[in-house]
């Protein structure tokens, strides 16, 4: 090859199928050959050939046949995309496909108040539930963008935030009526939850779904609505927390179900899910301070004036709702439950911490929201308080907060100018009002016709709806929300292996698994409809 010549490398093909994988994977640090080098090798190899000819040829290739015969399967070549592969294998379930998700946002519709818990209010929760599922698998895998453009294309976010409403009007005037009704005697309390829990799941998945500018601004209208319902989560929350009420989590087991004092253990069950509700509020009003640039004008007024939610979260920051001290140990609420937190980490910045404290910059730091808060004496002396919080430790987890050290010192020593009062015509929330006009009068009416024609369902009519909501809470997509990997049942190692019959144990070696099977053996055979005879794991 002449000198200064070049050289091109040889092009590597990416691989489009991981089944049958096409590509040529060089090995690492490999040098590759030049074109020159592989078209000379060629030529030789060529003119080789050429020279064999004859029984010499036939013979060298009965022997070639004969080797490859004999020879054993070669294993399959490693390919540069079989980690991608065994990674999508051990991924768990995957998310909806599009046009399954397509259906589920295009069914999404209004339901009345006195329909809430029937056949068609059902299928609405389930198409609910799947997309909020499929919202959390997508977010975790940052491919959320397919759901986003559906709830905006199809205009479903003014659609769940009146279904979040109409559920919490059922739980303030229908639910109580349920409880009080001394001959409503039901013989499972599992429908009545689903309805509770209706309100966590959109909630939810409005959580995950807010986080991006589009879907808050094709709420519309409707944000109003949606800013006065956290409003409503978050003084319940603040005013708990004052006056020194703690909330602890409650287990519902299927004996409390069936016992006589059902609806009493629902009762604390819905109590501790309102606390959880309020703190999904909070994240979805941080996301919507978050785009105070593109909000209605009336959005902007309703919170920094009408609800004066600056001084509402300086609440939060004083009282701290997701905190408490129980025997003497710090105890904080996070990924859905209560945990001690160790000493060494008491100073440490939860993810509610962090919300407050973003949903502060957001609101107070804007020009546009300085220009319309009004600083007097009250709310300069609620947001003075925030000096306190504001320590060395506190501003190295968010250095943002330099920025509002430096606004409350300016604040302290200056007065402020009033808001400017411009006449404009102010947009009000409709969804609560109207829903509120329209029952009026007939709440009771309304619980004693739930109670007839849903809340009292025949056991075939109860078989048929467990067997509906088994498919929609699968095993293998709940594990997979699961925040914590699951736990070796003998010796609680992080465990892979789960019991093949009945799916409700996990193992970590088969080791482990043979030592547990005469205790396990009992509930695995009641689970799995196998006979008592089956002695072996």
């Amino acid at each position: 090859m002449a000198a200064g010549a070049r050289v091109s490398p040889r092009r590597v093909t990416p691989c489009v199928s991981v089944s049958v994988c096409v590509c040529v994977c060089p090995e690492p640090g490999a040098p590759l050959r030049p074109r020159s080098l592989l078209r000379a090798a060629r030529g030789r190899h060529s003119r080789r050939r050429r020279t064999t000819t004859g029984p010499q040829m036939f013979l060298r290739a009965a022997r070639g046949r004969e080797r490859r015969r004999q020879r054993p399967p070669p294993p399959p070549r490693p390919c540069c995309h079989s980690d991608a592969a065994a990674a999508m294998a051990a991924a768990g379930p995957a998310p909806l496909l599009p046009a399954e998700a397509e259906a589920l946002v295009r069914a999404l519709q209004s339901t009345e108040l006195r329909d809430t818990g029937g056949q068609g209010w059902l299928r609405q929760h389930e198409c609910v539930e799947k997309l909020n599922m499929h919202a959390i698998l997508s977010a975790s895998a940052g491919q959320e963008q397919l759901l986003t453009e559906l709830l905006v294309t199809y205009a479903k976010i003014p659609v769940l935030i009146g279904e979040l409403i109409s559920v919490e009007i059922w739980k303030h005037k229908i639910f109580p009526v349920l409880c009080r009704l001394e001959d409503f005697k039901p013989r499972s309390t599992f429908p009545i939850y689903v309805v509770l829990h209706h309100e966590a799941s959109i909630i939810n998945l409005l959580e995950t779904v807010f986080f991006h500018k589009e879907i808050c601004e094709s709420a519309e209208d409707s944000i109003l609505d949606l800013i006065d319902y956290c409003h409503r989560k978050l003084t319940l929350l603040a005013a708990r927390s004052a006056n020194g009420q703690s909330v602890t989590p409650v287990g519902l087991h299927p004996e409390d179900l069936a016992s006589p004092s059902s609806m009493q253990e629902l009762q604390k069950q819905a109590e501790m899910m309102e606390f959880e509700i309020s703190l999904k509020a909070l994240s979805v009003l941080r996301f919507i301070t978050d785009q105070v640039e593109s909000l209605p004008l009336s959005a902007l007024t309703r919170m920094l004036n009408t609800h004066n939610l600056p001084c509402l979260l300086v609440e939060l920051v004083e009282h701290c709702p997701w905190s408490c001290r129980e025997a003497g140990k710090l105890k904080k609420f996070e990924n859905g439950v209560w945990h001690v937190v160790p000493p060494e980490d008491q100073v440490k910045m939860t993810k509610l911490d962090g919300q407050v404290w973003l949903a502060l910059l957001n609101l107070l730091l804007s020009p546009e929201c300085r220009r319309k808060y009004h600083f007097d004496g009250f709310n300069k002396s609620q947001l003075l308080k925030l000096r306190a919080f504001l320590t060395d430790v506190l501003m190295d987890q968010l250095p943002n907060l330099v920025e509002m050290q430096r606004f409350l010192s300016h604040l302290a020593v200056t007065e402020p100018a009033p808001p400017k009062k411009d006449l404009i015509l102010e947009q009000v929330p409709i969804i609560w009002d109207h829903i509120l006009k329209k029952n009026t009068g007939k709440w009771e009416a309304i619980a004693k016709h739930q109670v007839k024609r849903v809340f009292s369902p025949t056991e075939e009519e109860l078989k048929l709806q467990a067997r509906r909501w088994a498919q929609t809470y699968s095993l293998d997509m709940m594990e997979a929300l699961a925040p914590d990997k699951p736990r070796c049942r003998v010796c609680g190692a992080e465990a892979a292996k789960r019991c093949s019959r009945c799916r409700n144990e996990w193992y970590c070696t088969r080791a482990c698994q043979v030592q547990h099977w005469q205790k396990h053996k009992a509930a695995c055979n009641l689970m799995a409809g196998a006979p008592r005879s089956v002695d072996d794991p």
